[in-house]
């Protein structure tokens, strides 16, 4: 029986193997199994499941499943204890670390280079004083397509802040946002103070000011935001927003045609990130759409393109080029790449 040991049957007696099933339930049923049937299962007599029949050699006799179940409990008991006794041994190391650091009084410094912010509260608190200490420029984008009014009324007072010292602004928008006349009324209001600019598509939320510290989301739903002040993280988010700045279009600017009769630049963009794979939900999240409207533009594209399903429509989509972002791709920076100001 060489070659034909655990090491084929990787498994333990509560998980068998499916000719180890089958010859260990015929040898319950019937009460032994001959040897021969069970040459190709080792793994049966290595983990004590069968064992000679006393009375006939040539014979396997299977142990009783209630002392298999016996014998497995006894070891989830001992993987338990073992557990136990490794949780108990951390805790204690933790608890004389943790003693330590109360001997040296290191409390966390305040211009620490990442600040977890939980809650909305220290969120708030934490962006009125950057907002108080900015006197140059502040850079931010801002996802998510067309902003709600509670959205831009919400930092409306930093904001006004800031113009009154004249510190400038400059943001980044999905172009679905040039359709909401809330962002037209907060440009307006804000004047030459704010420069905007869109894009297919941007980053997750940023805020950055004077270059010195950021705001970025933590979790999904924006309830916690980490604080960066470190100048290496705060050089590489500068550079990333200012090549994103260059691809941007002025709000004052029209979006441009695609040069393909029948087809949006929306449409254009949404077949380019169709071609890459990605589900509708996720188109949607990128171009700060509805699903629903995302979904309306794919079909209008597979009628102006002539495809009857989403197999011919990625077919249809290549053959017409339209498979290629507009914008040129953004290179993210390497170390050696020097912040453009």
């Amino acid at each position: 029986m060489t070659g034909h040991g655990t090491d084929e049957h990787p498994h333990g007696a509560d998980r068998l193997c499916e000719a180890g099933d089958r010859v260990y339930s015929r040898a319950v049923r019937r009460g032994r199994v001959s040897r021969r049937d069970a040459e190709t299962v080792p793994c049966l007599l290595e983990l004590a499941l069968l064992h000679p029949d006393p009375d006939d050699m040539d014979f396997l006799v299977p142990t009783a499943p209630q002392e298999v179940m016996t014998r497995l409990l006894r070891g989830v008991y001992d993987e338990v204890t073992a557990s136990q006794r490794r949780v108990g041994t951390a805790v204690s190391a933790f608890e004389w670390y943790a003693g330590l650091g109360r001997q040296l009084a290191m409390a966390p410094a305040e211009g620490a280079a990442i600040r977890v912010l939980d809650g909305l509260s220290r969120i708030q608190a934490a962006m009125d004083e950057a907002t108080a200490a900015c006197t140059t420029e502040v850079l931010t984008v801002q996802p998510g397509g067309i902003r709600r009014e509670h959205e831009l009324t919400e930092g409306l007072h930093r904001a006004l802040a800031l113009r009154g010292r004249g510190v400038r602004m400059r943001d980044l928008y999905n172009h679905v946002a040039r359709h909401g006349q809330g962002l037209l009324t907060y440009l307006e209001l804000m004047g030459d103070a704010v420069e905007a600019r869109t894009l297919d598509e941007v980053t997750d939320r940023l805020i950055l000011f004077d270059r010195t510290v950021a705001f970025i989301p933590a979790n999904s739903d924006r309830t916690m935001a980490l604080e960066l002040r470190h100048p290496a993280l705060i050089s590489y988010l500068v550079t990333v927003f200012e090549r994103l700045w260059r691809l941007a279009i002025p709000l004052a600017a029209p979006i441009p045609d695609t040069g393909i009769e029948g087809i949006s630049h929306r449409e254009k963009s949404i077949a380019a990130l169709l071609a890459e794979g990605h589900q509708d939900a996720v188109i949607a999240e990128r171009l700060g759409i509805s699903v629903r409207t995302c979904r309306a533009h794919i079909a209008r594209l597979s009628e102006t393109l002539g495809a009857a399903s989403r197999t011919q429509l990625g077919v249809r989509i290549a053959q017409a080029g339209l498979d290629v972002h507009t914008s040129t791709r953004l290179t993210i920076p390497d170390q050696g790449s020097p912040t453009v100001r």
